[in-house]
C-alpha cells in the first residue's frame, strides 16, 4: 500500500528465530562405555544404524567423554587390529568437545570445521542429551537459506 508516495511498511512477525542443536540433535541412543572394545561399539553402531557413538561414563548421570566413529573401526581393521583387543579407551582423543542444546547452529557449525570435527555431543545438566553430525548441519544451514 502507498500513502503520501511512500510505501507503507507491512508490520513484521518479529525476529526470526535461528536454528539450535537442540533442535537438530538425534538422542545418543546407543552410547558406550570407555573399557568396551572396537568390537562391540560396532555391533552397536550395526543394531542402531548410526555412524558414531557417544563413549559416557558408568553410571547416571551419564557424562560424555568423547565419541568413537565408524571411521576409527575402519582405521582399527585396516592396521589389521584385533577389535576385540582394542578397547575405546585407546583412541579416544585427549579433549571432549561438547555443546549445549541451545548451541546456535552457525555457532557449532564454526566449532566443527575450526576442531575438524564430524560429530558433536549435546550435553546439559546432568549428562549427554544427544548428537549432532555434519549432515544434520548442512540440512539446518541449506534449509535456513531457502524462502
Amino acid at each position: 500500500m502507498v500513502t503520501n508516495g511512500r510505501p507503507e511498511a507491512t508490520p513484521s512477525a518479529g525476529p526470526v528465530r535461528q536454528p539450535t542443536v537442540g533442535d537438530l540433535m538425534r538422542p545418543a541412543t546407543m552410547t558406550v562405555e570407555l573399557r568396551a572394545h572396537l568390537a562391540a561399539a560396532a555391533y552397536l553402531m550395526s543394531m542402531s544404524g548410526d555412524s558414531a557413538l557417544v563413549v559416557t561414563t558408568d553410571g547416571s548421570p551419564r557424562a560424555p567423554l568423547g565419541v568413537i566413529t565408524d571411521w576409527d573401526i575402519t582405521q582399527a581393521v585396516a592396521r589389521g587390529e584385533d577389535l576385540e583387543a582394542v578397547r575405546i579407551s585407546d583412541l579416544l582423543p585427549r579433549q571432549t568437545v561438547t555443546v549445549r542444546p541451545g548451541t546456535s547452529v552457525d555457532e557449532a557449525t564454526r566449532l566443527m570445521l575450526e576442531m575438524g570435527l564430524h560429530h558433536l555431543v549435546v550435553a546439559s545438566d546432568p549428562g549427554v542429551v544427544g548428537i549432532v553430525d555434519t549432515m544434520d548441519m548442512c540440512r539446518a544451514l541449506i534449509g535456513s537459506a531457502q524462502p
